[in-house]
């Protein structure tokens, strides 16, 4: 506050990828920090396989932030996350429980809680603080969020948009230990992340 006025925080630069439940906690969080952040879609994280082994493709190229609900729902997920995952490859973070309902929603939660997306942004963006990129830290943070690899990219590469495009996407996700079946954005997201640009010119033979 100053003069009595809420004074605005910029967005912090994360440059772990962070995990939440569901499109509104991501879209609440974009509106404090830059970062990739990824969801689990609730419960599904449990019966599609595909997520849970990106994450495990992520975990293996730099620690995640987890940051799920406090209710019994967001428990259970985090528990299934962190099992799937090295404990030195985890931060665990937390969000206070506040009873209340979330203004898009006509009932609140069985516990009556709040959940990521009903926090107030202050106190996510206190949460994130010490996760935050120095400046020493900015090109980092640049190659991790900037990588200039596209949808344009893969319809190049024939590995979106063709007969052929998911068995192609099948290979390629073989090189990297990553699962069969990913779609053409979730393949995309993870290669954002694990590969350089120029990396990835060379696993798909592109000598441009």
């Amino acid at each position: 506050m100053k003069g009595g006025v809420s004074v605005k925080k910029e967005k912090l630069n994360i440059t772990y990828p962070v995990i939440v439940e569901g499109k509104y906690d991501r879209l609440k969080l974009l509106s404090v920090i830059n970062a990739n952040i990824y969801t689990t879609d609730g419960f599904r994280v449990f019966s599609k396989g595909e997520k849970l082994s990106l994450l495990r493709a992520l975990a293996q190229k730099t620690p995640i932030i987890v940051l799920t609900d406090s209710d019994g729902a967001g428990k259970l997920i985090r528990s299934h996350i962190s099992s799937a995952l090295p404990s030195d490859k985890v931060i665990q973070l937390y969000i206070p429980q506040i009873k209340g309902k979330e203004k898009r929603k006509a009932e609140p939660s069985k516990e009556g809680t709040l959940g990521v997306e009903g926090m107030e942004r202050d106190l996510l963006f206190d949460l994130f603080a010490p996760y935050a990129a120095e400046k020493s830290d900015s090109d980092a943070y640049l190659r991790s969020l900037e990588n200039p690899l596209s949808k344009a990219d893969f319809y190049l590469d024939g590995l979106s948009g063709g007969a052929e495009s998911a068995t192609r996407r099948d290979a390629l996700a073989t090189k990297l230990s990553l699962p069969s079946g990913m779609t053409a954005n979730a393949l995309l997201a993870a290669l954002k992340l694990l590969v350089s640009y120029d990396e990835y010119k060379t696993l798909v033979g592109r000598n441009d």
